[in-house]
């Protein structure tokens, strides 16, 4: 093991800003509906502070954890993850929310387990294609673990939760990619895997209007096309500077999640085409780090485990901006580091001290 450097500073501090700017926009954006529904406009920034601070101390802890270590654990972590993913499709265990069952109801705080299985999943994938070298090129050695990111996906997509699931099946094809797969392999698992989306938009009614609203939103300007419309109205309005952190007025019920998936429509409204921008170049510096990371890793497992991480990281981010943007159907996609959510931030949070502990030991090349 070559001797520990200081952590990534650059990455260090990019992911710091991304979430003291997400605190902030989860306040502003929130301020009005806590008042309305909790009497309480502090409700929704207190949980959400209460969360990064254990994100941070989580974050912290894996930088000084050994990810060499995390091979140990890879099986059995995988395990519990789906375990989880299967109690919360269980009525009485998972807790469901506007006809989506995602969480673990835990009494003082509620749990997602697919945020937990997208980082088990990498963790995995990293330790088990390492080892496999040149034999991943035959698609015969890469069925097993195809058929276990399709097994994690089939669940997820019954919570429904068809975001989370294109989340986790592009970051898996990711780590194929690095560990070496052949781009005709992955490239017939992309056309399945496009085929399997349209089925489940296709023939679940709910999915089929997002979609259709996604190419005329106008078409049904008060039903499906209404979040996209109002998305819109609250990133033209901003113009170049936007109208004043707070003085959004999208936010006043007109903008439905705007605090949680649509939170880049606020600041985009806020803060303007200046701070949105602000946004896109965080992420991007993000992906920076984190490739150069992976690129500079010591060893297969490390490079990987770094690979997987950044892109699922930045993939999410990708979606989340493209569909406030109306660029991409609806999917119910949080913005990494700022969107309102505890098991997002404390995952993505946990995935980046994991790449803050492999850049301790990366080597220039």
């Amino acid at each position: 093991m070559p001797k520990k450097n200081p952590p990534d500073f650059i990455l260090f501090i990019t992911v710091l800003i991304l979430l003291g700017i997400g605190i902030v926009m989860v306040f502003s954006a929130s301020q009005y509906v806590t008042i309305v529904r909790f009497q309480n406009p502090f409700f929704f920034v207190e949980k959400q502070l209460l969360w990064a601070l254990i994100g941070i101390v989580a974050m912290i802890v894996m930088m000084n954890f050994d990810y060499f270590k995390l091979k140990r654990f890879a099986g059995v972590i995988v395990i519990l993850a789906f375990i989880l993913l299967i109690l919360v499709l269980i009525p009485g265990i998972g807790k469901e929310v506007n006809g989506a069952r995602r969480w673990i109801d835990l009494g003082f705080v509620s749990f997602a387990p697919a945020e937990l299985v997208k980082t088990s999943l990498i963790i995995f994938m990293a330790y088990k294609l390492s080892k496999m070298q040149n034999s991943i090129r035959r698609f015969s050695s890469l069925l097993p673990y195809i058929i276990v990111m399709g097994l994690a996906a089939g669940l997820i997509i019954l919570q429904p939760n068809l975001g989370t699931t294109i989340i986790l099946c592009g970051t898996i094809m990711c780590v194929f990619l690095a560990a070496g797969a052949r781009i005709l392999h992955l490239s017939a698992l992309c056309g399945l895997g496009i085929l399997a989306v349209a089925a489940a938009i296709y023939f679940e009614p709910y999915r089929l209007k997002r979609f259709l609203a996604f190419l005329n939103p106008e078409a049904d300007p008060q039903g499906a096309g209404y979040q996209i419309i109002q998305s819109l109205y609250a990133l033209g309005s901003g113009g170049l500077f936007g109208v004043g952190l707070g003085q959004s007025k999208q936010k006043f019920l007109y903008l439905p999640e705007n605090h949680t998936d649509f939170i880049f429509a606020i600041i985009g409204e806020e803060l303007g085409f200046a701070g949105a921008s602000l946004i896109i170049l965080l992420f991007m510096l993000f992906a920076w780090r984190g490739f150069k990371i992976a690129i500079t890793s010591p060893d297969a497992f490390a490079s990987l485990l770094a690979a997987g991480i950044t892109c699922g990281i930045v993939l999410e981010a990708i979606i989340n901006i493209g569909v406030v943007a109306g660029s991409m159907p609806v999917t119910g996609t949080p913005l990494p580091f700022i969107s309102f959510g505890g098991s997002s931030l404390l995952f993505t949070l946990i995935g980046v001290g994991i790449l803050l502990n492999i850049s301790r030991y990366t080597v220039q090349k």
